[in-house]
């Protein structure tokens, strides 16, 4: 790819180097001015110290139970064909680009002391505090890991089951030689992921927790910026946050490693193993009982939404015009950010591999800063300046395309290396740059990719309730924002009609950049 890639110009250094210097001022620069107000010589109190072991704790129980729950199912997937199966697997990534807000709707009429399985029982069960926030992040994070650890179990070449049937290998045999090895590599990047996540989940805190024993670090930074205005005590408390997050992705990276099995001829995937009748019934409960648990949540929504559509308040409006307006532009700015950066990265490859190296590392650094670390360093920013509150829809914007960077990056990255690797020399030696051989040669086999990176960014800010939380004033909200107003005001209807309304704007946005994305993708 050395001599295929184009020669390192002005205007790429330019363009990338706007979005590098956007994207550091918005997260190294945020932290560094959460550090500048941070008091270390202020002492954390007993709430503060509640907060941060109720943050490790839950994140802790969530991630073993999601992981756990995953290596079967995963493997149930992997040795199972039947019918819906692809469809399953295809649903497993609806968790992740649902809006959290909406999820804790789903979950609260499933599990709430009105919900179906309190009627089933006849007893209503509580699922606020502790038990409600690790049951929503397993509701999320379950999905995830299965997907983590399915692609582990794809990875291991048909040949070496196919070897292993014919060598009289038991279903135990199989798992000590083939599947352990596997998991041990696969397994904790997935658990410490997933750590990562439910440490940084604002919406389900703030729905399904509160209280002193339920308060996450980031609502603690929440309420000590929107309630007390102690500035001091916020940046503290997001210096706490960063290091929290920033320790869980070191340790990330350096746990998880790839198993390497032999190369095989990529055959589809068969299994001779676990046939016996126990497995099979086992295998099949298991599905069933996963297949619940997550799709009765998603269409205890649409049955309850459905019958309010025709009466949303009217607040809602405008609301969904914030919401599609904030999703559309964090959505186009993360993808022209995710294009400067990628073609950086790209040409530098050719000459300073360790410096694009260091670039794609930098594009994936709003992972160790939560929004609301992010949200914090803004809001001391500008505060001297602007207010805060008046630059809501700005700000949000901004966060949003950021925290969609590393997602986007990871789809167009790859996608313009291949690009640049097949027509890249030819590129070269017809005397094609900048503009015209981005739009000839490079820009037809980015559609599809960019279509769905888009897509995706725009379904992530649709649903995401952490920033505008932080800044909105009472005048003006976006769509999850508003259902969650209505939710804390006992409006159940409402919010439901809201929940069924933010998940189709969420799912048309996705499919409207991703079906644009594939429009006349094999010309130019």
């Amino acid at each position: 790819m050395a001599h295929n890639a184009q020669p390192l110009s002005l205007t790429r250094v330019l363009a990338g180097g706007g979005a590098l210097a956007l994207l550091l001022a918005l997260t190294l620069g945020t932290v560094l001015a959460v550090w500048s107000k941070a008091s270390f010589q202020q002492r954390l109190g007993p709430a503060d110290w509640a907060a941060i072991r109720f943050t490790v704790s839950q994140a802790l129980v969530s991630a073993t139970i999601s992981v756990l729950l995953a290596i079967p199912t995963a493997r149930a997937l992997a040795r199972r064909r039947f019918r819906g199966r692809q469809l399953m697997v295809s649903l497993l990534g609806a968790p992740f680009i649902l809006p959290g807000i909406v999820a804790v709707l789903g979950i609260v009429a499933v599990w709430g002391r009105t919900g179906y399985v309190s009627t089933l029982i006849g007893t209503p069960l509580n699922i606020y505090g502790f038990t409600g926030v690790v049951l929503a992040h397993v509701f999320f994070n379950l999905p995830l890991a299965t997907r983590f650890i399915l692609q582990g179990w794809l990875s291991i070449p048909t040949e070496h089951f196919r070897l292993s049937a014919q060598l009289g290998m038991t279903t135990r045999d199989v798992n000590r030689q083939l599947e352990r090895p596997m998991l041990r590599a696969v397994v904790p990047g997935a658990f410490l992921l997933i750590f990562l996540l439910c440490i940084t989940s604002f919406a389900v805190a703030l729905a399904l927790g509160g209280g002193p024993r339920a308060t996450t670090v980031e609502l603690a930074i929440y309420q000590a910026l929107r309630f007390d205005f102690d500035l001091s005590k916020a940046a503290l408390l997001a210096m706490i946050q960063f290091a929290l997050c920033t320790l869980t992705a070191a340790a990330t990276l350096w746990i998880a490693a790839p198993q390497s099995f032999s190369v095989g001829m990529d055959r589809p995937p068969r299994r001779w193993d676990g046939k016996e009748r126990g497995q099979i019934w086992t295998d099949r409960i298991l599905l069933v009982a996963v297949g619940l648990f997550l799709f009765v949540p998603l269409v205890s929504i649409a049955v309850k939404g459905a019958p309010n559509l025709g009466a949303l308040p009217p607040q809602v409006w405008p609301a969904l015009r914030n919401s599609v307006a904030i999703a559309i532009t964090s959505a186009l700015l993360a993808i022209v950010l995710s294009l400067a950066l990628s073609a950086l990265i790209v040409s530098l490859s050719t000459r300073w591999k360790r410096a694009s190296q260091l670039l794609e590392v930098i594009g994936f650094l709003s992972l160790a800063a939560s929004p609301f670390v992010i949200g914090t360093g803004l809001f001391i920013m500008l505060n001297p300046y602007i207010d805060p509150f008046k630059a809501a829809l700005p700000i949000t914007i901004a966060v949003n395309a950021v925290m969609s960077l590393p997602f986007a990056l990871r789809v167009i990255l790859p996608a313009m290396s291949r690009a640049e690797h097949f027509y890249g020399r030819l590129g070269n030696s017809l005397g094609m740059t900048g503009w015209h051989r981005f739009r000839l040669a490079i820009w037809p086999l980015l559609k599809r990719p960019v279509g769905f990176a888009a897509g995706l960014s725009a379904a992530l800010s649709m649903g995401d309730l952490g920033v505008i939380a932080l800044f909105a004033p009472p005048d003006m909200a976006t769509l999850p924002l508003t259902m969650y107003r209505l939710m804390s005001a006992y409006q159940t209807a409402a919010a439901s009609g809201v929940a069924l309304l933010l998940i189709a704007t969420s799912l048309a946005l996705f499919w409207a950049f991703d079906k644009g994305g594939r429009l006349d993708h094999h010309t130019g």
